[in-house]
């Protein structure tokens, strides 16, 4: 469920949990044909990448998935009880959960998983099956050939429907403008002759509002279709200042640069309360 990075974080979490059991991971993929009218309109994704998961049926999603009215009664004993002979698994609170590591093979996960201390251990899979299967080509190309040619910089804008609808809107927040000034600023005092590729849902917006003196290249050719290309050229870059978003989590994760510098909100939500301590890897700088 959700957007491409959401995705990400949920298959890696399956994955890992597969991979310790030598079994098959299958992905339910029938929350994208029941999306509210109101919601923001998504597709899988997961398809562009080298990962190979099985499509769950309707038979096994009907074997492990408990109904509605049943959910919950599955979500008072997951909080209440150890998860031990449950096979319902429904995500507790935002921030890691241990217990989710020890499960048995034979489990449906209901969540969202973002915490990459979910996948840690199978780090090195989970980044070789989140490459891009088709070349570079055209624009993409001549992009890729730029940001290994300067000091190269991502920079993520999330607007979309964290402006747009009111109800996400409530829920995540966005960055502000003086964020990404200070964060531009934080990469140029470190970074000699930085220059700053961005990427975003709402390209007229970030081209008249994030002004700066150093080079700035807006990319905003391939469009929701082929949002995997732009976290590909993310993932290129050496440094990052992504948004709290899990799109730009990943385009920075991505990265293999063992001297890269991301810069990512210290807020992620609008709810102060949710924990999100497990989210960002402790080198990142928070801002």
């Amino acid at each position: 469920m959700g957007g491409l990075g959401n995705q990400m974080f949920q298959y890696a979490a399956g994955r890992r949990l597969a991979h310790v059991h030598q079994t098959e991971l299958k992905l339910d993929l029938g929350w994208f044909n029941g999306i509210a009218a109101n919601a923001t309109r998504r597709k899988y994704e997961l398809a562009a990448f080298k990962c190979h998961p099985l499509i769950a049926s309707s038979e096994d999603v009907a074997k492990y998935r408990k109904p509605l009215y049943l959910l919950s009664a599955v979500n008072f004993l997951n909080r209440l009880f150890p998860l031990v002979g449950q096979q319902h698994i429904t995500e507790k609170h935002f921030h890691f959960d241990p217990a989710i590591l020890l499960l048995p093979d034979n489990v449906y996960l209901d969540g969202y998983w973002q915490s990459p201390r979910y996948f840690m251990d199978i780090e090195e899979a989970i980044r070789s099956e989140f490459t891009v299967t088709s070349e570079l080509t055209g624009l993409n190309k001549q992009i890729s050939e730029s940001i290994a040619q300067t000091e190269s910089v991502a920079v993520h804008v999330r607007r979309g429907d964290y402006v747009a609808n009111p109800m996400t809107s409530r829920y995540h927040g966005t960055c502000t403008l003086d964020y990404y000034r200070e964060a531009v600023d934080a990469i140029a005092s470190r970074v000699k002759k930085p220059h700053f590729f961005l990427f975003s849902d709402d390209p007229e917006w970030t081209k008249n509002n994030l002004l700066s003196i150093h080079p700035m290249t807006m990319l905003d050719h391939n469009g929701l279709d082929k949002a995997y290309e732009d976290m590909r050229l993310m993932s290129l870059c050496r440094h990052h200042i992504i948004a709290n978003s899990s799109f730009s989590w990943w385009g920075a994760w991505l990265s293999r640069r063992p001297d890269k510098i991301v810069v990512a909100p210290r807020r992620w939500f609008s709810d102060k309360q949710v924990n999100t301590d497990d989210l960002l890897p402790e080198h990142w700088l928070r801002m």
